[in-house]
């Protein structure tokens, strides 16, 4: 661990002899550390039985020192710098479209409306075969990034494979400055219900959602439906515009305290607000992190807004970017944030969390209570707790199996290429004989496939052996493999429900691209139809926020 924990300092290693004046005990703990460090890598790139990578090596003792603080606190090379900037910015030049790799493949999951990629015809489903005449099997996936991506004004080759087409198609694209919408839909759902999916926290989040609300109460929305699921947050000045749509000019919305006093920063809003009457209701799930917490915090808060969903990811603390030498990055922790009333939603044990990274239950004495505007209470602990809880339906180790190995996709693909067109998004619905069709599409495929339960099973037999138990208990253990292997052959139709949305959700993307993905799983969404529900019955509505 000591090895580990002095090795991100290597860059600065002629510049600290100067700078550490004793008689400063830490200085010299640091300097002492940093001399250590520069002996032993010089003795291992000496002696080591094999030849070492000193990138590769300095990374990795980079990388597990930063991990020992905080999840967060991250070092950005000079290769990873452009992504970092995307996805801070929500910018970059390219064609205005998405791959991900299945297996060998590289295929295009997602087109932007009004960028080249749409423009010039490449579609959802097409897998890439070349880039500029390069084979993008012999690239590596940042390669294939890189290459995608480039100066403004330059051209790309894109030589493709589609289904339905048996020769390979060439395309030609110019690259252009792609950005990223923070709200890739708004509209209306019902009657009056007005909708507003916001995925990012990068600049003009706070303008493009302002103008969704404007645009939906122009079309007759009466109540507002804020979605900041699977939303992993972003700046934090935006977080403050966003509520400052729903809260008064010069309301607190978050602190920030550090061990830096430059840290100790009080936000408030800054601007006259859009609407401080309309009822609004805040999706949000364990996914819902940072920015999307501030927002879902502050709102909860002063009782503007109901919050609906799950309990959110449990990130509560801020990070700034410092620049290093030869064009790399740290991204450091220097504070945590805190709502209006003073919550900070930050778990510090972070090896109680879910694998996704989530805070999961909090037990009661951790917990520290607040009182919102109106007095209701509310915690503290690790996440916004929803005043509404719809638990999420846990995704099936199948469904993950299909979605990964890419067969929802492909199923999908084909689908379009047979299908001209299909209902509006909001009205299509994958039939039960074309469910039955994705059944067989899949018992055609390999695919190596086991429940946790067979894994688990298997486990269970390896140790009874070991033990000696397995004479004694092989008969209890055959039954139950067979069962299972019964279980197996219905696990299609027992998990049909969400692998069909998932379905119906990669086959209107085809067709509506981005709107089409969020419309059509309006009708399954339970999130969503519990907030119309609410939102349409103010005396509930006022009663859950004890509004007069």
């Amino acid at each position: 661990m000591r090895k580990k924990l002095i090795v991100l300092l290597i860059p600065v290693l002629g510049v600290f002899a100067l700078s550490f004046t004793p008689p400063a005990e830490r200085y010299f703990e640091i300097a002492k550390n940093l001399d250590i460090f520069a002996s032993l890598f010089k003795e291992v790139n000496a002696l080591y039985v094999d030849e070492v990578n000193p990138n590769q090596l300095i990374r990795t003792g980079i990388d597990a020192m930063l991990m020992s603080l905080d999840p967060y606190t991250n070092f950005i090379a000079e290769d990873e710098v452009e992504t970092y900037r995307t996805m801070n910015t929500g910018q970059y030049g390219g064609i205005g479209a998405v791959t991900r790799v299945i297996g060998n493949r590289t295929l295009v999951t997602m087109v932007y409306e009004g960028y080249p990629a749409q423009k010039n015809g490449l579609k959802i489903g097409d897998e890439v075969i070349k880039m500029d005449e390069v084979e993008l099997s012999k690239l590596s996936i940042e390669e294939a990034n890189r290459l995608m991506r480039g100066q403004l004004g330059t051209n790309v080759k894109l030589t493709v494979k589609r289904v339905g087409t048996p020769e390979l198609i060439q395309l030609e694209f110019k690259r252009e400055k792609i950005k990223v919408s923070n709200v890739p839909y708004f509209g209306i759902i019902g009657s009056n219900t007005g909708y507003v999916q916001l995925t990012d926290f990068t600049p003009d989040a706070g303008k493009e959602v302002r103008n969704a609300v404007v645009s939906l109460k122009e079309q007759g929305a009466t109540n507002i439906i804020l979605d900041l699921r699977d939303n992993p947050g972003g700046l934090l000045f935006e977080a403050v515009n966003i509520c400052n749509i729903f809260i008064p000019k010069g309301k607190k919305v978050v602190t920030t305290m550090g061990k830096v006093q430059n840290s100790n920063v009080s936000y408030e809003t800054l601007n006259n607000p859009t609407d401080l009457e309309i009822p609004v209701a805040v999706l949000i799930n364990r996914g819902s992190a940072s920015a999307s917490e501030i927002v879902a915090g502050t709102l909860q808060d002063y009782d503007r807004a109901i919050i609906i969903g799950e309990k959110s990811f449990g990130k509560g603390l801020v990070q700034i970017p410092r620049q290093l030498s030869y064009n790399s990055q740290v991204k450091i922790t220097t504070a945590k944030y805190y709502t209006p009333t003073g919550r900070c939603i930050q778990v510090l044990d972070y090896s109680h969390r879910r694998q996704d990274g989530s805070v999961g239950s909090i037990p009661d004495s951790v917990k520290k209570e607040f009182k919102t505007s109106k007095g209701r209470i509310v915690y503290d602990g690790g996440g916004v707790d929803p005043d509404i809880v719809v638990e999420g339906d846990d995704v099936s180790s199948l469904t993950q199996m299909l979605y990964s190995t890419g067969l929802i996709f492909d199923f999908a693909t084909l689908y379009a290429s047979k299908h001209a067109t299909i209902p509006s998004a909001r009205e299509f619905k994958l039939s039960d004989k074309e469910y039955d069709e994705f059944v067989d599409f899949v018992k055609s495929k390999k695919y190596n496939y086991k429940s946790p339960v067979e894994v688990q099973l298997k486990v269970l037999e390896n140790q009874a052996k070991k033990e000696k138990y397995y004479d004694d208990l092989s008969s209890q253990i055959n039954q139950i493999n067979e069962l299972l292997k019964e279980s197996r052959k219905r696990d299609l139709y027992t998990f049909k429900d969400q692998i069909k949305n998932l379905l119906e959700k990669d086959i209107a993307m085809r067709y509506y691209l981005e709107k089409g993905s969020t419309e059509v799983a309006f009708k399954h969404d339970a999130d969503i139809k519990k907030s119309i529900e609410v939102l349409n019955t103010p005396k509930e509505y006022k009663k859950i926020l004890n509004l007069p």
